[in-house]
């Protein structure tokens, strides 16, 4: 297949909104569907091809708005209103798990002999020599604390990955399946939505028997079971059954995919000829600098670049020598902010550091996501925000757990608060920044923001300064999606490569294109402190030219800078090469 016919999702740059955080229409402190079309004209002023609203994960009922966003009514101009911009529009598609007040669960919860019971993971106590009760196995849930839920009424225990109150379906039945596929997807394929990113899309087969974890926390009763619950044994099936749903309305999909460290494993679910998803999330570049046994169980850039440059690698080759896809993205509604973790976020070299990332990211293969945001070069919020703050389960569980395990020593405590000013997800997840005003132009003046807004508003990082500003972050990622398209056979397409690959400083890739003779060449300083142009065996630089950089020349951003007329890389600073 010629680059010319390739699906519609694979030149795609998509826009994920995180609605509660995005822009609030009727002042009551959460965003919602109308401050989405609202903003739908700057959006598309990106120069972005699709939207990704991720609706939120507590599923009470797969054919319905949460009513804090609005109506169904909303939802329908919503996506009118994006196809009329000539933009496609992708929803979040939950379905490891429900709300623990979808009406399947309530009546699967009635008794143990009840129609739907088996839809949902329930499993008996098991008892020790003493008779105290205990969890069928030892796995850890995403949020700390055990996978299982003691119910009384029935007498067992409930599975959940997650929260308590997201029980897992039971994907092993039929009935349940064709129910989730017509409710959770096919009733949104008939309203126009153009496809799904599919959350923990590997996660719907659980393994023969629920064995335990290995034990990699000794002083904690319940274990990381990633790697033991991920990848199971019929996800195939189940994959093969939703692609042919999907297929029927040319939709797209995307899968959240962790702890699948398989290359193969990988391909299986992305080949084309396969037909089971047309692309994943792999985490292996934001998961750079997180602790081993608990995520935020580490210290602030606790990573080299060298770690970075092979994750990158990772997810980039897998479309060498194969008929997979992949992606392109360092943010999402579940990261900190990438300025915060992978540049300088302070005032000296924040603006510089949000162009390098974009380059970076904005010049690898697969279809680019870009978080709300992240076009402006958001942060995280500074280190002097209250722990209370920090509205996220995962962050007040970790911080309480720790808080315990310490008996509240102050060391533990300020460590702890420390990784997540660094990691935690509420930096994703406070208020999108519009203005300079209070609130940020999310909400009205007097309205009270659900979440606090970050301080950096005021300080120039914010839509509407950076707007009349040639040299803002928003200008620059607006440059890169228009370079990125048109030299899509290198930069969308193209092989990567990764040379002067053991450089502690400079994050250099070539680009070659498999269609044409296209090749270009990424250069970024990863480093507050200049540093030299790297040589490159092989590469010969003498007739490249600098399509593109982050470093004003003569007061533009793709001033030509001939071949190694200028062999010293400023702080922070990118360049694109055409070779």
């Amino acid at each position: 297949m010629s680059n010319t016919q390739a699906p519609w999702w694979k030149d795609a740059t998509v826009y994920q909104i995180y609605p509660a955080s995005f822009k609030d229409s009727n002042n009551d402190g959460i965003g919602d569907l109308g401050g989405i079309i609202e903003s739908l004209d700057y959006i598309q002023s990106l120069g972005v091809d699709a939207i990704w609203v991720d609706m939120g994960y507590d599923i009470s009922d797969y054919e319905a708005v949460y009513p804090p966003y609005g109506t169904m009514q909303d939802m329908d101009t919503l996506i009118s209103e994006v196809h009329h911009r000539g933009m496609r529009i992708i929803l979040d598609l939950v379905i490891n798990h429900t709300s623990d007040q979808h009406e399947w669960f309530k009546q699967s919860r009635l008794s143990r002999d009840n129609p739907k019971r088996d839809w949902y993971m329930w499993r008996p106590a098991k008892y020790d020599a003493d008779g105290v009760r205990h969890p069928p196995n030892n796995w850890r849930s995403n949020f700390g604390d055990s996978t299982w839920q003691w119910d009384e009424l029935t007498q067992e225990y409930y599975l959940h990955l997650f929260c308590p109150e997201q029980p897992d379906l039971n994907w092993e039945n039929v009935e349940t399946r064709q129910a989730i596929y017509q409710s959770a997807m096919i009733s949104w394929l008939e309203r126009g939505v153009d496809g799904f990113r599919v959350d923990t899309v590997n996660m719907y087969s659980k393994p023969a028997g629920l064995p335990d974890a290995p034990i990699k926390d000794p002083g904690f009763p319940w274990q990381d079971a990633g790697l033991v619950y991920c990848n199971g044994p019929h996800m195939d099936m189940y994959l093969e059954e939703m692609n042919a749903i999907l297929a029927k309305y040319n939709a797209m999909s995307v899968g959240e995919c962790p702890f699948t460290p398989d290359r193969q494993r990988v391909i299986d679910y992305v080949s084309a000829e396969k037909r089971r998803l047309n692309m994943v999330f792999q985490f292996d570049a934001v998961n750079v600098g997180i602790g081993n046994t608990l995520k935020f169980m580490t210290k602030p850039f606790n990573y080299n670049l060298v770690e970075l440059k092979n994750a990158i690698a990772g997810t980039q080759n897998l479309l060498d020598g194969t008929d997979a896809w992949t992606t392109s993205f360092i943010e999402n509604h579940d990261q900190a902010r990438s300025v915060s973790r992978f540049g300088d976020d302070s005032p000296q070299w924040r603006t510089r550091s949000a162009k390098m990332l974009a380059m970076l990211f904005g010049c690898l293969s697969g279809t680019l996501y870009l978080y709300q945001g992240q076009e402006l070069g958001m942060i995280n919020l500074p280190l002097s925000v209250p722990i209370e703050e920090y509205k996220d389960v995962d962050s007040s569980n970790y911080y309480r757990e720790m808080v315990e395990r310490s008996h509240n020593d102050p060391t533990a405590v300020q460590e702890a608060k420390a990784a997540l000013q660094h990691l935690a997800r509420d930096h994703a997840r406070t208020p999108m920044q519009w203005t300079a005003a209070k609130h940020a132009g999310f909400t009205r003046p007097e309205a009270q923001p659900w979440m606090c807004v970050n301080s950096s508003a005021a300080e120039g990082i914010n839509a509407a300064d950076e707007a009349g500003d040639e040299s803002s972050v928003l200008a620059f990622w607006r440059q890169m999606l228009k370079t990125r398209q048109q030299h899509r056979d290198a930069l969308v397409h193209g092989l990567f490569e990764l040379v002067d690959a053991e450089n502690p400083k400079v994050f250099s890739f070539v680009k070659s294109a498999t269609q044409g003779s296209g090749r270009a060449l990424v250069v970024c300083n990863f480093s507050g402190s200049d540093s030299d142009l790297p040589h490159y065996d092989g590469l010969d630089l003498s007739a490249a030219k600098t399509l593109l950089g982050n470093v004003e020349v003569d007061g533009r951003y793709d001033s030509p800078r001939e071949g190694q007329h200028d062999s010293r890389l400023q702080p922070w600073e990118s360049r694109l090469y055409v070779l």
